[in-house]
């Protein structure tokens, strides 16, 4: 250590300090201690890969911009209560996911913590919103948790693009912390996939966004389920400023809308759909139900979000206008603007 200033040195801080002499700098983290740690903050499984893992090539990057000293990637799971996420009263199924990722959070924080007071650096990127703003319309995210997840062992990903963990199902929320050292033992890939392919997600999703062969449209997914996020929000706002008038925004935008709107902004943003994940049977603790009575898991849980009465996000003349006019007689295809194109 260079020599200090006298001012420096005489502070009774830093004379503690000096006296503690230097520490031994933090080993490998013991795999079954990092468990149980996680299990008991609040997390409901968990696995850890190294930063090197070939499938995280993508993520190395950003990972170092977060933390330089990254060596390892934690990934936590945190279950969600499924009549909730099922439920067509959105504030029902959007309070589940709030508080849901409010828990999750909350756990990786106090992880966090614990690792720190071991004398590690690490770090916990939000695991669902606030995100990186001043990168939007670009990335936003600080770590991808479903790749993180994927590489951890902790599910595979559905073709409705949601990780399915192979206990749970899709009904989990996932957050990622990033630690400097190496852990004992880390976590592998499954090696099948709990997604049935029995394209429930393909029937439930009112835009089309999960074709039948597994291909994926994400501008409409996020058109409507992300109404009241970035884009849409960006949509509202200039409606309101090329609006002549109160009665000519009114003629635009109903009551109920406005009042959505208000929601999302006094509280949390709603989610508009996400009707994939609500009918998804895959995981073994969710299975049973579909498997003793297909007929009716169907007419229970997909059928009352098909004939739910709403207002569905579509851009102009896009397949997903087009297949909700065709598919959902009891829904209404409201287009709006398509902010991509104005980027």
């Amino acid at each position: 250590m260079s020599e200090l200033p006298r001012k420096i040195a005489r502070h009774p801080s830093v004379q503690k300090v000096l006296a503690r002499g230097k520490q031994p700098p933090p080993g490998v983290i013991d795999a079954t201690w990092l468990r149980e740690l996680c299990l008991r903050a609040g997390a409901d499984d968990v696995a850890a890969v190294p930063l090197d893992h070939p499938d995280l090539a993508g993520e190395l990057g950003y990972v170092r911009e977060a933390l330089p000293a990254t060596r390892s990637l934690i990934s936590l799971v945190v279950r969600m209560n499924r009549d909730n996420v099922r439920s067509p009263a959105r504030s029902i199924a959007n309070q589940e996911f709030h508080r849901s990722g409010e828990i999750i959070n909350e756990a990786a924080r106090d992880i966090t913590r614990a690792l720190q007071d071991m004398g590690h650096s690490a770090v916990n990127p939000s695991a669902t919103f606030p995100m990186e703003m001043d990168r939007y319309p670009g990335r936003i995210w600080v770590v991808a948790h479903k790749t993180v997840a994927v590489a951890a062992g902790l599910g595979a990903m559905g073709i409705h693009r949601n990780v399915i963990h192979p206990r749970f199902g899709n009904f989990v929320l996932l957050a990622t912390l990033l630690v400097d050292a190496e852990v004992s033992e880390y976590g592998r890939a499954l090696d099948y996939n709990p997604c049935l392919e029995c394209k429930l997600c393909v029937a439930a999703c009112p835009v089309g966004a999960i074709g039948k062969d597994g291909s994926f449209d994400p501008a409409a997914c996020s058109t409507h389920n992300y109404r009241e996020f970035m884009g849409g929000f960006t949509d509202w706002v200039e409606t309101v400023a090329d609006s002549e008038d109160g009665a000519d925004f009114r003629s635009r935008v109903t009551d109920s809308e406005n009042a959505s709107m208000w929601q999302s902004l006094s509280f949390k943003a709603n989610y508009k759909a996400a009707y994939c994940m609500a009918v998804c049977p895959a995981g073994e603790d969710v299975l049973a139900p579909y498997l003793e009575d297909r007929k009716g898991f169907m007419d229970t849980v997909l059928r009352p979000l098909q004939d739910k009465e709403e207002t569905v996000y579509v851009t102009a003349d896009s397949p997903a206008k087009e297949y909700v006019e065709r598919r959902f007689p009891r829904k209404t295809a409201k287009v709006v603007s398509d902010w991509r194109a104005k980027g």
